[in-house]
């Protein structure tokens, strides 16, 4: 037996959690007490991070007046996406794609500004700031499930008027908006599968060996 191993009830629960992590988007008005708050903003700061740069900042959005303006530009991009698509666009309105007004908690989440200071691991793969701040995104998410609560990440936005918006240093950057909060229930399966939206494709087709394709 190996002696780092967890328990299996251990194991059982972080598998759980992965499975059953869900992007939601519907909360119900119930608030998220500031200890748990804490543990969760703890578990996104202890992700890994190429060269312990630690490539993020948390934004908490207590201000009314701010949670609105971040809505509309949420729904600006909503309505420019929706233009893009093409034929797909009155299908995609119908589509819940935020919870911004009805969460519980509203997080923003950047990249803060000197990134570049930080050469270690990054000096072939200067995005390793982004992929190491979506580690501590999953952490959140993976630790909200664990207590109970829904996460939604919000891509929805013009990065260059959210900055401006919550006057964040030249060189930083937003890339998520983050809705927290207690949920009535987790969707069965990812919610654009469950609104046949598109599916999720098998892990079988994500995998090959020695090579990108199926060819030795």
């Amino acid at each position: 037996m190996d002696k780092h191993k967890f328990s299996k009830a251990e194991i059982a629960g972080v598998y759980r959690a992965i499975a059953e992590r869900r992007d939601m988007r519907h909360f119900i008005n119930k608030p998220i007490p500031a200890e748990t708050l804490t543990k969760l903003l703890q578990a996104a700061h202890q992700a890994g991070s190429v060269g312990l740069m630690q490539p993020w900042h948390f934004i908490r959005i207590t201000s009314n007046i701010l949670r609105q303006s971040i809505y509309q530009l949420v729904e600006i991009e909503r309505q420019l996406t929706a233009q893009a698509l093409g034929e797909r666009k009155d299908e995609f309105m119908k589509l819940k794609v935020e919870g911004v007004l009805e969460c519980a908690e509203l997080l923003v989440v950047a990249l803060p500004n000197n990134r570049e200071q930080h050469i270690f691991g990054r000096r072939t793969l200067p995005e390793m700031d982004l992929a190491s701040a979506s580690c501590a995104i999953q952490n959140i998410w993976l630790a909200a499930r664990a207590e109970g609560l829904g996460m939604g990440w919000v891509s929805l936005f013009d990065p260059n008027k959210l900055s401006t918006l919550l006057k964040m240093p030249q060189g930083s950057q937003p890339i998520a908006i983050l809705c927290l909060g207690h949920v009535e229930e987790f969707y069965s399966k990812p919610m654009l599968e469950l609104e046949n939206w598109t599916k999720g494709r098998a892990l079988e087709e994500f995998v090959s060996e020695n090579s990108w394709g199926s060819d030795t």
